[in-house]
């Protein structure tokens, strides 16, 4: 578009002057592709005429229902989107200025008015608009990245290990849509040695569902450290989903595992959730029992049974969110389920998690897993 508009525009044109809007008119017949020109003799008219297809506003700052920059105001309020260019017949540099400073792309003296100055300041007043609000985009891109890395950070928090004796490794893969969704992990030694350990997924995606699971994470953090690790932890984190949940129809799984701290065997309890798979002595199987009860969030009385697992002195336990078992594998990008899971880890000879991510298949869901793995002495 050169400044002689060489492509046809729409504008809007808010002047209450018969003699001013004719001048504004007859200026812009001179451009190579003359626009298409609506006018308002007030801001009132100026609401029922202004839509999408205005792409440049063109007002007065002297009309019978608004005056100098409370009319800017009022059309930058009904204009958000588009480009506004101020026409004044006052002789005082600094009335544009103000209007620039409150929102509007460019200013005019009406007397200083030409055809190529008109054409070309309703151009760069365009132009300055879509920049604006390329620059508000990025900003708000750069907001959602930021927000997004604090919601990271706090749901794949760093483990409060204090044993050397126990290998601990993570990983957090989004699913194929790339959105941060609500799965959660945590691992914390309490006083007595024990460890303790949850991953969790709060069902749906975004950063609602996002929040609730950091919300969940940091409750079930907070119970443990206090001495609460049975169904008294369960229902309060129950309370607490009922309580921030954005919609009646969200729950989520979990499981947690407590391990003693001689290390040799773990209280678990599968709330809804997929079984953790254990290689124990050379013997690759998943936990028995499981679920031990449903959801969180779906039954106010729910009861969820204690499974208690022997380890033994060599045990590998992984945790792991449903993102891994409904991954597409395979040439026929079947679902792999939890016996495929459990067949891929023997065909591998063990859990290595890397291996095991690359090899699974595309993800479809958020990933989540946590590895334990007791280090030989």
């Amino acid at each position: 578009m050169t400044a002689n508009l060489s492509e046809t525009l729409t504008l809007l044109l808010i002047e209450d002057d018969d003699g001013d809007a004719f001048l504004v008119e007859e200026l812009l017949k001179q451009a190579v592709a003359p626009p298409k020109i609506f006018r308002a003799r007030s801001l009132e008219e100026a609401k029922s005429k202004l839509s999408a297809d205005i792409q440049c506003v063109l007002v007065d700052l002297s009309l019978p229902d608004a005056s100098h920059l409370e009319a800017l105001e009022e059309v930058l309020a009904l204009a958000p989107h588009t480009a506004v260019l101020v026409l004044t017949g006052l002789r005082d540099v600094h009335v544009g200025v103000s209007a620039v400073q409150s929102g509007a792309q460019d200013y005019l003296v009406k007397q200083d008015i030409d055809a190529r100055l008109l054409a070309r300041s309703i151009r760069y007043a365009m132009e300055r608009k879509r920049a604006d609000l390329a620059h508000v985009r990025l900003v708000q891109a750069e907001l959602t990245a930021k927000e997004n890395a604090r919601l990271e950070s706090a749901l794949l928090p760093g483990p409060l290990l204090r044993t050397r004796a126990i290998e601990h490794l993570t990983r957090y893969l989004p699913g194929s849509g790339g959105t941060l969704a609500g799965d959660f992990f945590d691992t914390v030694q309490t006083p007595d040695g024990a460890v303790h350990v949850v991953v969790g997924d709060v069902c749906g995606h975004g950063p609602d569902e996002a929040a609730l699971g950091v919300a969940l994470r940091i409750a079930w953090r907070s119970l443990v450290l206090a001495g609460q690790t049975g169904d008294t932890l369960l229902r309060t984190l129950d309370l607490l989903l009922r309580a921030e949940r954005k919609a009646p129809e969200i729950f989520t799984t979990l499981c947690t595992a407590t391990i003693s701290p001689d290390l040799s065997h773990a209280r678990m309890r599968v709330v809804g959730h997929p079984p953790p798979v254990l290689v124990r002595d050379g013997v690759i199987e998943v936990v028995d029992g499981t679920p031990s009860g449903p959801p969180l969030g779906i039954f106010p009385d729910a009861e969820w049974t204690m499974i208690d697992v022997p380890l033994g002195q060599e045990w590998t336990m992984m945790l792991y969110t449903d993102g891994l078992i409904e991954a597409a594998a395979g040439e026929r990008e079947e679902l792999l389920g939890v016996e495929g899971l459990v067949d891929l880890v023997r065909r591998q000879g063990g859990v290595d998690l890397d291996r095991l991510i690359t090899h699974v298949g595309t993800l479809s869901d958020d990933l989540a897993v946590v590895l334990l793995r007791r280090r030989s002495s």
